[in-house]
């Protein structure tokens, strides 16, 4: 990110599973190739400052829904173990039994015992990975995502939650209900993400947009197990506070 940019990392929603939620920093995605994402840009190679950063972030948690998302500009892995002792910790002391984290596909063989770092602790794991759609041609050649599997039940297999990304050239009505509706078979719960313009060379597609908005939002926007996020900085998270 750049050095000028100072996001908000801790917000609390109130919608839909309530739970508070914390952005930290970690070394950096390892995949790193999405083509329509410049998250990834929010990480730091030093080990101790993210540290020092995330447990600013995490001194704002006090339990107050028994849930904690923690999202990062990766994968948990990315996260440094001081950073996951922290969080562990903190969870045991703030009586939070649900810890929901994200992860890329090509980290789903480390998803065990990373899991297990928090189960064995009694704390519940939920796993979020970003599909972005279940066509996998569309998905791989336009995303560039690095999900080798077109099985909707395989990639499921070791994940808890899933993320939709909508709002983009090709997309229809058909495809992205159709999205959701595969979502909503396979996993505990589905967010979807709305494409918003942003430094690389993806861009978000208005008319599409308004089909999502007009056909398919007004179904999904009560439905308990589906989040909406029509800016990418809803959550609360993300947003720079100087702006």
């Amino acid at each position: 990110m750049s050095d000028t940019f100072d996001p908000v990392r801790y917000s609390i929603i109130t919608e839909k599973n309530p739970r508070e939620i914390v952005m930290l920093r970690g070394s950096g995605c390892k995949w790193r190739r999405c083509k329509f994402c410049d998250y990834h840009l929010d990480f730091s190679r030093d080990k101790s400052a993210n540290y020092a950063l995330n447990r600013s972030a995490l001194a704002h948690v006090d339990g107050r829904y028994g849930k904690l998302e923690v999202i990062n500009s990766g994968s948990l892995m990315d996260l440094d173990q001081n950073t996951l002792t922290l969080i562990r910790d903190l969870c045991l002391e703030k009586q939070i039994r649900e810890l929901h984290f994200e992860c890329h596909w090509i980290h789903r063989n480390e998803l065990p015992a990373y899991r297990a770092f928090f189960t064995d602790a009694g704390i519940t794991v939920k796993i979020k990975i970003g599909v972005e759609t279940f066509d996998a041609a569309f998905r791989e050649r336009i995303l560039g995502k690095g999900i080798d599997e077109t099985d909707p039940a395989v990639i499921a297999a070791g994940f808890d939650e899933v993320c939709l990304l909508f709002g983009l050239t090709g997309q229809t009505v058909a495809s992205m209900r159709g999205d959701i509706e595969t979502g909503l078979a396979y996993f505990e719960r589905v967010c979807v993400n709305l494409m918003v313009e942003n430094s690389t060379s993806v861009k978000p597609d208005a008319a599409v947009l308004s089909d999502f908005m007009a056909q398919i939002y007004p179904l999904y926007r009560d439905d308990p197990r589906v989040d909406i996020l029509l800016n990418n900085t809803d959550f609360g998270v993300g947003k720079d506070p100087n702006t």
